[in-house]
């Protein structure tokens, strides 16, 4: 599918116009007899031929008498001859003279109708369709077949042509037989031909494919990391049609299949179509309006109008013009008007795809304006010279025309703007690397590395963030009266809100320690501080407060309970900090005797999902919660834990009160994006 899906109907509308073409070139033209006997190359038949209309299989005889035929020159117009009357049946006959010694001379045909018979010396050696009772068959196929050593033999040949000609093919400017339409040569020179006309021909198209397919396949990538920019799955889908009706392309450039075939060209134009008009959306982030509904609607119906009309041959000017109407609007009206539109407005996507959008505009406005000019008498041979040299170009042994090129044009502006997109990107990947290096370093700051020792406990603790910044946090101060002063959370979300967010839990934790330890009343502060600095956010967080004697008050904003030597203790409910203006926590007692244990956990631990999908749960939580803290993080890392994970485990240690123990450093990894 090229992006110039529209110019196809218009190629058409404007070999009308070269009527006047045909007109003005001709004159009566004497019978000839080709000479063969010395070819040294393929050799397009373009001479003088002569012409019957009508239906009679005598016609097909060496020995018949044609001598009262109409010569005409293939390479004027059938029109010319037949102005008024267009006969459905027509039969051309040419003399070629050859050598009777010659051996593997052939014939090759392309592109004659959808419907001939062709035969040497009355010997059938092409078929296409069916003459009577008409059955047409697609034609475009490079076809090549030896002409019997017996028919040469007599040193004598005559090529005649029984074709039918069709309402759709004398809507065209050269109807029946045309000088390239058949070959003479060498057999073996012959399949040389076929294969450099047909890469000549196609070469530009197969690159446009094949670069296509690459660059879907890296959009289906980009489309799998980043599913909210769909003008990726577009690209992917419209290079992935592509992809799928190139086989068929391929296969109908040698054999010729029946015309239902266009149908199924037309499910694939249809696709294409579609797909183009998506990407432009999806760039210039447009939704896909009614009104365009309605347009896409009318091209649907127009192109297998159009299908139909080839398919039975029941074509004509006015038919092929308004089946194009919807698909011609959007094309060269409307998508580059929007692109426009949006590129005046800034989006500098939309300039790169003002290319190949005014390209194909360019040319749907040339193919009618050579319509147009074809019609004034006079102008026609200028029409058809000027439309030859726009809309093709000979390179070499390589065909240029402006369908492929427009193509090729589309796909190198996508890829530009996946190239300009990676390069933003990458830029940004660095500015991000730098502000999660710098909250490293903040956490680094605030997290402690340090936690001093306080008399009668024996403190644990372990920290595995999952990235490089986490969204776990704790604080372990002294308080008066020789207690323990503990809190620990987990902030919501991820990656650098919810480091910073952390930054400023931590702050205001060690802020309002200073003038309270109450559990209670510091949670109460750092609701309010969190609701006044950080609209929106939300974090757990438990405060305990543990006295010499083994007292414990603690309160809760909506945290995992602690295990008390592997029993969950009860903890009431309540609002995470964040949730709520003015939140009453409260505060509950228990006591934790000598040699007692406490551990603390994030939910990374509670959370940690294996590939089954199944959760570590409260249950495993609990039967480990006595093993050592390093143990336990084993655990659940084993079990797939993905998140950050804290864990806490306070001691009542009776024997370290009378020891004065110096603090002791706790190994904490760099912090990492929470999940």
């Amino acid at each position: 599918m090229r992006f110039l899906v529209s110019s196809r109907p218009f190629c058409v509308l404007s070999e009308v116009a070269l009527l006047a073409c045909g007109a003005f070139l001709l004159a009566p033209l004497p019978a000839q007899t080709f000479d063969a006997t010395a070819l040294r190359q393929p050799t397009d038949l373009g001479m003088k031929w002569l012409v019957q209309a009508g239906d009679d299989p005598s016609y097909a005889r060496a020995d018949f008498d044609d001598s009262q035929w109409t010569p005409v020159d293939p390479s004027l117009s059938l029109k010319s001859y037949f102005p008024t009357n267009h006969p459905s049946v027509m039969w051309y006959r040419l003399h070629v003279k050859v050598a009777p010694g010659q051996t593997g001379l052939a014939l090759e045909e392309f592109n004659l109708c959808g419907a001939f018979e062709i035969y040497v010396n009355g010997e059938k050696l092409f078929e296409n369709g069916g003459v009577t009772p008409y059955r047409p068959y697609a034609f475009a196929a490079r076809i090549v077949k030896q002409i019997p050593d017996s028919a040469i033999a007599t040193g004598s040949i005559v090529i005649a042509m029984r074709m039918y000609i069709s309402g759709s093919e004398w809507v065209s400017s050269f109807p029946g037989f045309y000088p390239y339409n058949l070959v003479i040569g060498d057999e073996t020179a012959l399949g040389d031909h076929v294969w450099l006309k047909t890469i000549g021909d196609n070469l530009l198209n197969w690159f446009y494919e094949f670069a296509g397919l690459g660059l879907g396949i890296i959009a289906l990538a980009l489309f799998a990391a980043q599913r909210r920019q769909r003008e990726y799955l577009w690209i992917f889908l419209l290079f992935a049609e592509t992809a799928l009706h190139a086989p068929l392309e391929f296969y109908l450039l040698f054999h010729n299949l029946p015309a239902w075939i266009a149908y199924v060209n037309g499910v694939f134009d249809l696709a294409g179509l579609f797909f183009i008009i998506a990407i432009f959306l999806a760039f210039l982030r447009m939704p896909l309006n009614r009104w365009m509904q309605g347009l896409l609607v009318l091209a649907a119906v127009g192109i297998f109008w159009n299908a139909a009309q080839t398919a039975n041959g029941s074509g004509s000017a006015l038919g092929v013009l308004l089946s194009s109407v919807a698909q011609l609007s959007l094309i060269a009206g409307v998508i580059p008007i929007l692109v426009i539109v949006h590129w005046r407005r800034g989006n500098h996507e939309a300039g790169i795809l003002l290319v190949p959008a005014i390209v194909a505009s360019l040319a749907t406005y040339l193919e009618l304006g050579i319509f147009i000019v074809g019609t004034i008498p006079g102008l026609g041979p200028a029409a058809y010279h000027f439309q030859r040299s726009i809309f093709n170009w000979a390179v070499g042994p390589f065909t240029m025309n402006v369908g492929p090129v427009d193509g090729c044009l589309f796909a190198l502006s996508l890829a530009v703007i996946l190239v300009l997109r990676s390069a933003r990107i990458a830029q940004q990947q660095a500015q991000l690397e730098t502000e999660l290096a710098a909250a490293r370093e903040v956490q680094q700051i605030i997290l402690p590395e340090m936690i001093e020792s306080i008399p009668g406990f024996t403190i644990e603790s372990a920290y595995e963030p999952a990235q490089q910044v986490g969204g776990d946090f704790f604080q372990i101060l002294s308080a008066p009266e020789g207690s323990l002063l503990l809190v620990i959370g987990d902030v919501a979300g991820k990656g650098l809100p919810a480091a910073m967010l952390v930054s400023v839990l931590v702050g205001a934790i060690r802020g309002v320690a200073e003038y309270t330890s109450d559990p209670a009343e510091l949670l109460a502060n750092l609701n309010q501080r969190l609701i006044g600095r950080v609209s929106g956010s939300l974090s757990t967080a438990l405060v305990a407060r543990i006295f010499p004697d083994g007292t414990v008050a603690l309160a809760n904003a909506g945290h995992l309970p602690p295990y008390l030597d592997g029993r969950e203790v009860e903890v009431p409910g309540a609002l995470p900090l964040g949730a709520k203006s003015a939140v009453q926590y409260d505060t509950s007692r228990f006591q934790m005797p000598r040699g007692s244990r406490l551990t603390f956990y994030s939910d990374g631990i509670v959370e940690a999902q294996n590939a089954k999908g199944e959760l570590f749960g409260f249950e495993r939580s609990r039967e480990i919660s006595m093993e050592p803290v390093a143990a336990i993080v084993e655990a659940a890392r084993e079990f797939g834990q993905r998140d950050d994970v804290t864990v806490i485990a306070i001691t009542r240690d009776a024997a370290a009160a009378r020891e004065a123990s110096p603090a002791r450093e706790i190994g904490i990894p760099a912090p990492a994006l929470a999940n």
